[in-house]
């Protein structure tokens, strides 16, 4: 089992040791994640890291996912990262590695749109309040003109979710001019309806108001700032030879390539999917979060943006509050099976289509990353409720 932090009472320079020597899953060497030697205590926690595994491993052999890596972390140390399963398995197996590169799906819409959009919120360019016609005139068509950068960070702009995928089959502009032409399907802040399109849009924002696409305006003011260096839209061939296959496009197996119809006809590049990464890259993302929550960092953005961008808001349907998000991210709604039900009210965190989950807490100082590739071979797996179960785990650890 892999070793952790949380789970050995020895002294410093054991701890140390250990941490920087080979560590083993499956049989597969895997180099250790690196970090900060002056917290290399040990600690008093006990999680049950042998029920994570047990969980995992139930969910592969009742088909639920090929495989998956588990991460958590605190905001200094990765307390637990392992890889379990495969990540291909047709047209031939392929194990499951911690290096594996996963198409994120809707984590898109927090980590590299909601992101950008709150780097560039906190850096005055503009506000949550500001109408998005304001800065995308055509969009403003058929009322909504009266759409906020709030409304699209909340899902309550009154998008429809998803426009027909003929609407992206004449190329990029195309597509950009029959989003615009779309008709609200409620009035703006009335109704929470969970919306690729409003996404779509905030991507657009990015790059109306940067004058940069939003996969190189992410890159450069927040991925490589965070030194995610395998974060990115449009792998490059090395990082789709170790990517989790998903499922076939006329006839060919989907590694590292998005699976999101919408996203691959946008060219791959779209606010709402199309984002790549790994585990590790992830973990420095939420490590991060953590910082900034505790006053420690201030990249991408200040304490002050943070807050704002994961304050709970509520949302309703039908009049009724059903449940709390925050900008880009989840919270407490019907979306939240992922979250499991001992994490604290300040953790927020989203899920993807293809079987990513991740969780950030920063009063438990605790990041939860789930990666699999549940939709490989068939489409068949389901994996929320199983990460939910997880998460409920890492939510009962203590803080060292």
């Amino acid at each position: 089992m892999l070793f952790s932090l949380a789970n050995r009472s020895q002294s410093f320079h054991v701890v140390l040791f250990v941490l920087f020597i080979p560590i083993f899953t499956h049989g597969e060497s895997l180099a250790a994640f690196p970090v900060r030697s002056d917290d290399c205590q040990a600690s008093s926690i006990q999680p049950n890291f042998d029920a994570i595994e047990s969980i995992v491993e139930q969910g592969i052999k009742d088909g639920k996912m090929p495989g998956a890596v588990v991460v958590i972390a605190d905001r200094e140390r990765v307390l637990y990262r392992r890889a379990f399963g495969q990540r291909q398995v047709k047209p031939i197996a392929e194990r499951m590695t911690v290096d594996t590169v996963f198409d994120l799906a809707s984590l898109t819409k927090p980590i590299a749109t909601a992101t950008s959009i709150m780097k560039l919120i906190g850096e005055g360019q503009l506000s949550p309040q500001s109408k998005v016609s304001d800065f995308l005139p055509e969009f403003g068509k058929h009322g909504k003109d009266v759409i906020t950068v709030e409304d699209l960070l909340l899902h309550v702009g009154g998008l429809i979710p998803d426009n027909s995928l003929r609407d992206y089959r004449d190329g990029v502009e195309t597509s950009w001019k029959k989003i615009c032409d779309l008709k609200p399907v409620t009035d703006r802040g009335t109704r929470f309806t969970y919306t690729d399109v409003g996404f779509i849009v905030l991507g657009k924002l990015v790059e109306r108001i940067s004058n940069q696409p939003l996969d190189k305006y992410a890159q450069q003011h927040v991925f490589a700032p965070l030194a995610m260096k395998e974060t990115t839209f449009n792998p490059p061939v090395e990082l789709k030879k170790r990517g989790a296959t998903t499922e076939q496009r006329d006839g060919k197996w989907l590694k590292g390539e998005v699976h999101d119809p919408r996203a691959h006809l946008l060219q791959g590049v779209a606010g709402h999917a199309g984002l790549f990464s790994t585990a590790d890259d992830l973990t420095k993302y939420g490590q991060q979060m953590l910082r900034i929550s505790a006053g420690d960092e201030t990249l991408p953005f200040p304490r002050s943006t943070f807050k704002m961008m994961t304050r709970p808001r509520s949302v309703q349907r039908e009049s009724q509050i059903i449940g709390t998000r925050t900008y880009g991210w989840d919270h407490r709604s019907p979306y939240s099976s992922n979250r499991g039900d001992q994490f604290s009210d300040t953790a927020f965190g989203h899920g993807g289509f293809t079987g990513t989950v991740m969780w950030i807490d920063p009063e438990r100082d605790r990041v939860f990353i789930f990666l699999s590739n549940r939709l490989h071979p068939n489409g068949d797996g389901s994996v929320n409720r199983l990460a939910g179960e997880i998460a409920s785990l890492v939510g009962t650890l203590s803080k060292p």
